[in-house]
């Protein structure tokens, strides 16, 4: 997933998290703890941790002054398929044009997927007009309904111009329990005339239980305004860390040796997601992987901004994950706590109130998996154990601190 990331000028793709740094991001002081014998406790009874319990999306909130709804669908029905036949995953991208005749501001995105048995989750990209063509150019060379995208968009050349700024905005992401993402601050993700909309659907085929997975056509609305000159820019922020998550000390296999594992991944998702977990180690400061169920990572800001919600993204064996503004300093402040995570319920969670950050400050973001979890999920039962780390599937694993934020000036 490629995001527009102004504040730092990084390009980081969700799914395959390859972190190109267009201008420098530093990323430093990166640990691990390695003590398996605490686990956190398992999920609380009644929640399903992966089986989208409770995950139908709820009515939109009421119009506020100036909006408008502009509600937008899938132009194809897509029944998704492994790309090798064996997998259990696919992130499909498909195009539709909002028909913007004027600039406007994007203050509000709700996803309703249609599937909600093999909905992982969803990304929105607002692509700039500038790269419209290349989009185009890419749906109609692939037959059926889009085209295959893990990681970013999959349009070549749209993620990032020229001159080093994004092609395709990230403006929103749905995950199972999310709901329309809505903040109380005159802001949005401003949509130049021409801007087009890429859809993409991460499905996974681990719910179907072998059956056929059936097909899928989910909706979008978007929530605009024409803004007014107080009205702030946004932009998608995002924090990762590695994941390390070695089998449990009762699990063996061939899977549960790192470099086996990381072949495996490459060969279901390519080799620049494959390239991503020895990448994450270098780029967050450590010498070697640290195995072990919580993992971090410093992230020291270089741009004025102000951050205004976030939320966490892990995958079926993530137990928690939280943001930090300059741990360990009298300037210490936690911007986002999911103790207990829920893959059922990764909502935004705004901020009580803006908090501002800027160039010297540090933004840590920590997770703790738990491999233990691969024995009380039915659909990961199945799989043979594995030495966890990040990739595109649903058992793969993530660690994403996603924030939504404004630039500033100095």
């Amino acid at each position: 997933m490629t995001v527009n990331a102004r504040p730092s000028g990084k390009v980081w793709k969700f799914g395959a998290a390859t972190m190109a740094l267009v201008t420098a991001f530093a990323v430093a002081a990166c640990g691990s703890d390695a003590d398996n014998s605490a686990a956190p406790a398992a999920p609380p009874a009644g929640v399903s941790h992966g089986a989208h319990a409770g995950a139908s999306v709820g009515p939109p909130l009421p119009l506020r002054a100036g909006e408008r709804f502009l509600d937008l669908k899938m132009a194809e029905a897509y029944t998704p398929a492994p790309p090798d036949g064996s997998g259990t995953d696919e992130y499909r991208c498909q195009v539709i044009d909002p028909g913007l005749t004027k600039a406007a501001f994007l203050t509000g995105t709700q996803v309703m997927p249609e599937n909600l048995d093999i909905a992982h989750h969803a990304l929105v990209y607002a692509v700039r007009p500038g790269k419209a063509a290349l989009v185009r150019e890419q749906d109609a060379k692939v037959p059926g309904p889009g085209w295959q995208c893990f990681g970013g968009t999959g349009v070549e050349g749209a993620d990032v111009e020229g001159d080093g700024e994004p092609g395709a905005m990230w403006v929103d992401t749905w995950a199972p329990g999310a709901t329309e993402a809505l903040l109380d601050q005159d802001a949005g993700f401003k949509l130049e005339p021409g801007t087009l909309i890429i859809f993409q659907m991460h499905y996974n085929l681990l719910t179907t239980d072998g059956k056929p997975a059936g097909p899928d056509r989910s909706a979008l609305r978007l929530r605009l305004t024409d803004g007014t000159p107080q009205t702030r820019e946004l932009d998608t922020y995002p924090l990762d860390a590695p994941t390390e998550l070695p089998c449990a000390a009762d699990e063996s296999g061939p899977l549960c040796d790192r470099a086996a594992s990381i072949a495996d991944v490459t060969k279901r998702f390519g080799a620049e997601t494959g390239e991503t977990a020895d990448r994450q180690v270098e780029e967050c400061g450590q010498s070697a992987p640290k195995p072990g169920n919580t993992q971090t990572c410093d992230h020291e800001v270089e741009e004025p901004m102000t951050v205004f919600a976030g939320f966490g993204h892990m995958h079926w064996l993530g137990r928690s994950i939280k943001v930090e503004l300059n741990p360990g300093t009298p300037r210490a402040e936690v911007l986002l706590d999911v103790p207990q995570f829920d893959f059922d319920n990764q909502r935004l969670q705004k901020l009580p109130s803006p908090v501002e950050v800027g160039p010297g400050d540090t933004l840590r973001v920590t997770c703790t998996h738990d491999a233990g979890l691969r024995k009380q999920l039915p659909q990961l039962k199945k799989l043979p154990p594995r030495y966890v780390v990040w990739g595109d599937g649903t058992s793969d694993e993530m660690c994403a601190g996603i924030m939504r934020v404004s630039p500033r000036k100095s």
